[in-house]
């Protein structure tokens, strides 16, 4: 999903500032739901660490391939969000990409304004949905196929969408540009065939070591019902 070098440049690139700047903004809206309802500043510092280190190793260690306008990675946000919840896994996002960036891949530093905001809106997202299609009495670890398949689909799907504004924002209409689209949202959807397998096994995982996984390092929603 990184935008790569060039596709938005010029003055082009201030919205990204923008956008950018309200995707900070719904990072600390869930950061604050998170120390208000689930286990405080504390629990969110924990799991923000974690998820920073989940975030980094996959984008440099889990295959990732050109395709088309960006890069087809396995981020696996809907994973982050059940396990730690919107707070952490936003903080995670942002935070791992950046160290990605200042490392290793210092030429997507310009573009790190549009890689978030491609990030975290559709996490927002999903954070919305999962209150409207998982029930209150039912914990995490209980979701369904469906439910997680619903969840990916609707972050991955959002992750497209950005992509493709940009690359239509930055280089307009042009056939080529709409096929080289068309051909990165096909590849990165595939990724919706192996998310929601891997949420699965995760909770399924977390469910049956359920005396270690019912810590602050988790999100509380994992193995407890809202009240």
């Amino acid at each position: 999903m990184h935008i790569e070098p060039g596709l938005v440049d010029g003055t082009k690139i201030l919205l990204s500032y923008a956008t950018a700047a309200v995707s900070a903004g719904l990072m600390a809206k869930m950061a604050v739901d998170t120390i208000r309802r689930d286990g405080g500043v504390s629990a969110l510092a924990i799991r923000s660490v974690i998820t920073t280190a989940l975030v980094f190793s996959f984008f440099e260690v889990l295959p990732h391939h050109p395709v088309g306008v960006s890069e087809v990675h396995l981020i696996l946000g809907s994973t982050l969000f059940l396990m730690f919840g919107a707070g952490a896994a936003a903080i995670g996002l942002t935070a791992g990409l950046l160290l990605q960036g200042l490392f290793f891949a210092p030429f997507d530093l310009p573009q790190y304004g549009m890689n978030i905001t491609t990030l975290l809106v559709p996490l927002w997202a999903l954070n919305a949905l999962a209150d409207r299609i998982i029930p209150a009495g039912t914990p995490y670890v209980k979701v369904s196929y469906k439910q997680a398949l619903t969840l990916s689909t609707a972050y991955q799907g959002g992750i497209v969408a950005w992509v493709a504004f940009w690359a239509l924002y930055g280089q307009g209409m042009s056939v080529e540009n709409l096929s080289q689209v068309a051909t990165f949202g096909a590849a990165y959807m595939t990724v919706i065939l192996i998310e929601p397998l891997v949420d699965l096994a995760v909770l399924a995982a977390a469910k049956a070591l359920h005396t270690f996984s019912r810590t602050p390092v988790f999100s509380a929603r994992l193995h407890n019902a809202v009240t």
